[in-house]
């Protein structure tokens, strides 16, 4: 299991996804899941990836290949928009899923987020299913989750907003994530996070967080303590 999410606000995208690969309960192992193209000036293009490893590795591939193939096949660095972008993954899903389909009995699980911005439009975030179909993130939804959203979900109804600042949103994603890790031990460190300032079109602000970096511990101790000295200030129940 990952957890991967994009918040999509006025002033860019916030990025993260989890590392954290398993096998059984005594086989970890991390795997960077998010992949990031980049032309400056250009576009910014980020994919976080959830669901059966293999899968997700032949997509990337497959996209990776393409764009670097001469043709007249729409790819990551011919789009015009996001939303033809989106398209691109779905058909290098359907590729790898059909090229797959009976040699083995593994079902093709893969997930996507896609988030950024191409050169003469907004930035834009989708969610791509398994199956090839995809959402779009707006302003009545401004965040994006794949993987196991459950547990982090709350944190981000209640904080985030189109109108919140990346700062803020960083924030919050972490602490989403602080909260999905203590409850499922199948989300790990570390944390791949991109912060992308809209119209830049450039990653500027990329960070990886590992099992002890001290601005995640420091915060993962403030919310704990904060959430408990809010707790105890809660008026009890009268019987």
């Amino acid at each position: 299991m990952t957890y991967c999410v994009g918040v999509l606000l006025n002033e860019g995208i916030v990025f993260a996804s989890d590392s954290r690969t398993h096998a059984g309960v005594d086989n970890f192992a991390s795997f960077s899941k998010m992949t990031v193209f980049e032309r400056a000036g250009d576009r910014v293009l980020v994919l976080l990836s959830s669901g059966n490893l293999a899968g997700t590795q032949a997509v990337i591939s497959v996209l990776k290949q393409r764009g670097d193939a001469a043709g007249d096949q729409p790819n990551l660095w011919t789009t015009r928009t996001m939303f033809d972008m989106a398209a691109v993954v779905s058909d290098a899903m359907r590729d790898v899923e059909s090229r797959d389909k009976g040699k083995n009995e593994l079902v093709f699980n893969a997930s996507f987020l896609l988030g950024g911005q191409i050169k003469g439009e907004a930035p834009r975030l989708f969610r791509i299913y398994a199956e090839g179909n995809y959402i779009e993130a707006g302003a009545d939804t401004p965040y994006l989750q794949t993987g196991e959203t459950k547990y982090g979900k709350p944190i981000l109804d209640r904080v985030v907003t189109p109108a919140t600042s990346l700062a803020d949103a960083s924030k919050c994603v972490l602490v989403s994530f602080d909260s999905t890790m203590r409850s499922n031990l199948s989300v790990g460190m570390p944390i791949d996070m991109v912060c992308y300032s809209g119209g830049t079109l450039a990653v500027s602000m990329r960070r990886k967080f590992d099992r002890g970096d001290p601005y995640f511990e420091a915060l993962s101790k403030g919310w704990s303590e904060g959430v408990r000295t809010v707790f105890s200030q809660l008026p009890s129940l009268e019987w």
